[in-house]
């Protein structure tokens, strides 16, 4: 006597399950009618016709999304393991079903491929040191592509460069080969200088032979101030002219 009356309600739970749908402040709903597409709608309360109207909702919050190591070849023949990062987000959920049947692997391989193909153009150098410029070119080839599936490319970050134990050696070694340069260089500059200023010094001392003279007596007080027992150094003749008598 029960089941009928069990089997409506079940029926008009269903129905009205089907009818409203609340769609929170970041989603949409792509709403098809009979399979066409009707409209966007959203966010709030919709009403939809049931077994006549079905949505897919789509979320157009900034989704992060990881992009797993990929190995690349420098153009230096060098050979790494990249990983990255992709920022998107759906501006057109009418686009984004419509147009690719999954935008989240669509955009994870595309990602893929485009970070293998552009830095595969650049030399291991170029990797470690300009990330800021890679990020930028993956970002906006990327953009380029997801344009005509409603997606926006926020910003793309490589995270990781892997590179294996005998080229962090081989690193290393130019590193320290690289910082050797520049300290021999530095010291060559400094011994210039000083060659230079001794030069001048000996010219300005040649032209005034008193100014030589205090500058013996000087030398002489420096080694003074030392603790030696004996000091042995010469006299210059023309030092001790002065107090022989004629």
């Amino acid at each position: 006597m029960y089941i009928p009356y069990a089997i409506i309600a079940i029926i008009i739970l269903v129905f009205l399950f089907n009818l409203f749908h609340v769609l929170r402040e970041y989603e949409r709903a792509v709403v098809f009618t009979l399979g066409r597409f009707w409209k966007v709608k959203g966010p709030g309360l919709i009403v939809l016709i049931p077994l006549v109207q079905q949505i897919v909702r789509v979320q157009l919050r900034t989704i992060v999304m990881d992009i797993p190591p990929q190995d690349v070849i420098s153009r230096d023949n060098v050979s790494v393991r990249v990983n990255a990062v992709v920022y998107f987000r759906v501006i057109d959920a009418q686009r984004a079903v419509i147009q690719v049947e999954d935008y989240y692997a669509a955009v994870n391989q595309l990602a893929q491929t485009t970070l293998r193909s552009v830095l595969g153009q650049h030399e291991l150098d170029e990797m470690l040191a300009e990330r800021t410029k890679l990020n930028a070119n993956i970002q906006k080839i990327l953009d380029e592509h997801t344009d005509a599936w409603g997606i926006k490319i926020g910003m793309v970050e490589i995270k990781q460069i892997d590179l294996n134990e005998s080229m962090v050696r081989a690193i290393a070694q130019q590193a320290e080969a690289e910082r050797e340069r520049r300290a021999k260089v530095i010291h060559a500059d400094g011994e210039l200088q000083a060659s230079q200023k001794l030069a001048e010094a000996a010219k300005v001392l040649a032209q005034e032979p008193q100014a030589l003279q205090l500058r013996y007596l000087q030398t002489l007080s420096s080694i003074g101030e030392e603790q030696n027992t004996t000091i042995v150094f010469p006299l210059p003749i023309d030092f001790l002219s002065a107090f022989i008598k004629k």
